[in-house]
């Protein structure tokens, strides 16, 4: 994986890189988003933060389910429901990206706040982009 933070560019402002570049020994997978649910399909937490961590994890098992780590996400798009969440998305997106990225090579990342999701209980939802090794 390719970061890339022009020298022209502000740094970030936040735990994201302005560009990520695919290597050529790599195919795309695009990750659906995923929620905070269990494995039986129940809503993980009733909070934002406990709903990303939940998220994050499902995005985790399919990453490897790829054949893929964390470092081979290329980027993420986040969608978080209502102001008052985002810092608990913050919160533990920060947790979960220094056990992934522990160097801050941080890949690609975008997030909005939204009015809802697809259901009344979540809070959150995480897609990514991600350069499967051949």
């Amino acid at each position: 994986m390719i970061l890339v933070n022009p020298p022209t560019l502000a740094n970030p402002m936040g735990q994201f890189s302005h560009a990520a570049i695919v290597p050529d020994n790599a195919r795309i997978a695009f990750v659906s988003g995923q929620v905070g649910v269990d494995n039986d399909g129940r809503t993980a937490a009733p909070d934002c933060y406990g709903q990303t961590r939940q998220a994050f994890a499902n995005l985790r098992a399919v990453v490897e389910h790829l054949g893929a780590t964390p470092d081979d996400i290329v980027k993420m798009f986040t969608l978080v429901c209502g102001p008052d969440s985002f810092a608990e998305f913050a919160r533990a997106r920060t947790e979960v990206f220094a056990d992934w990225f522990p160097d801050a090579a941080y890949p690609a990342h975008s997030a909005a706040v939204v009015a809802a999701l697809a259901s009344p209980e979540l809070l959150v939802e995480i897609e990514a982009i991600v350069a499967v090794p051949q």
